[in-house]
């Protein structure tokens, strides 16, 4: 059976991490070893990897929780905390849906303009680089995908940007090549409290059917801010997020860049 992911996707995926100051390399780095040793499929260790990158700035508010099962499914891990046994449920709310489709198609155009520019030469292209393209760009054909690869190729090759690219920055990496979204913040970029209650009702129906020896479960709402679908700026009208009834014993919303939390119960 051919790999979804290969070893190499994974290292990448960490080391862009990596290059946020305010990871705690030393814990997730333990944690991902301990995934790798499990029985689960390369599929299910890489979401397992990624739910535990999210997971980040949580740890840093809970610098005291331990998690002792990484591979559980209902619900995604159980951690000690303050001699108690708790369940961590892990949801990542989508901030921009129609950005989800278009996000994952240049995802797959990154991979293959890396995987061009490493074949010519790894040591010379080796690093982060942060594009952002022009507003009419369209990844949704396969007509366009390739032009886009192209230009993201001829970028990086001159340094400076061609085509379909509008910026391009490039960071250290010591390793490989790795090609992402250039990070711009939208000072009006609202997240309705509306989305983060709609999450926690679809959970609340779900609760009866978690891992009932724990003392505790906890339900964490991620805003990943290293995707676009998923960015803000500011929760619109935060107060009704106070007013949730649900069976978690508590809740929280984080983002994992700055790692600003907001406890909802």
């Amino acid at each position: 059976m051919k790999k979804t992911f290969s070893d190499e996707d994974l290292i990448k995926n960490l080391s862009l991490y990596y290059l946020n100051r305010h990871l705690k390399k030393k814990p997730i780095e333990k944690y991902h070893r301990t995934i790798d040793q499990s029985p689960l499929h390369d599929r299910e260790k890489y979401k397992k990897k990624t739910e535990i990158l999210l997971l980040n700035s949580f740890m840093h508010h809970f610098p005291e929780i331990k998690f002792e099962d990484l591979t559980c499914e209902s619900p995604d891990f159980i951690a000690k905390f303050d001699n108690k046994k708790i369940g961590i449920e892990l949801t990542e709310v989508i901030n921009h849906l129609e950005m989800k489709k278009i996000e994952s198609s240049l995802n797959k155009i990154f991979r293959q303009a890396e995987i061009l520019l490493e074949q010519e030469d790894t040591t010379r292209f080796r690093g982060v680089y942060f594009l952002e393209f022009h507003s009419d760009v369209r990844p949704d054909t396969l007509e366009n995908q390739q032009e886009i690869i192209l230009n993201i190729y001829k970028s990086i090759k001159r340094g400076k940007a061609y085509g379909c690219v509008k910026s391009l920055r490039k960071s250290f990496h010591r390793r490989n090549v790795f090609i992402t979204h250039e990070y711009n913040m939208n000072l009006f970029d609202e997240l309705c409290s509306e989305k983060i209650v709609e999450l926690i009702e679809k959970k609340n129906e779900k609760f009866p059917y978690y891992d009932t020896s724990v003392d505790e479960c906890w339900l964490v709402i991620v805003s990943d801010m290293n995707s676009i679908a998923s960015r803000y700026t500011f929760i619109q009208d935060k107060e009704h997020l106070h007013q949730v009834k649900s069976p978690f014993h508590k809740i929280f919303h984080i983002e994992n860049l700055c790692g600003n939390i907001t406890s909802i119960k």
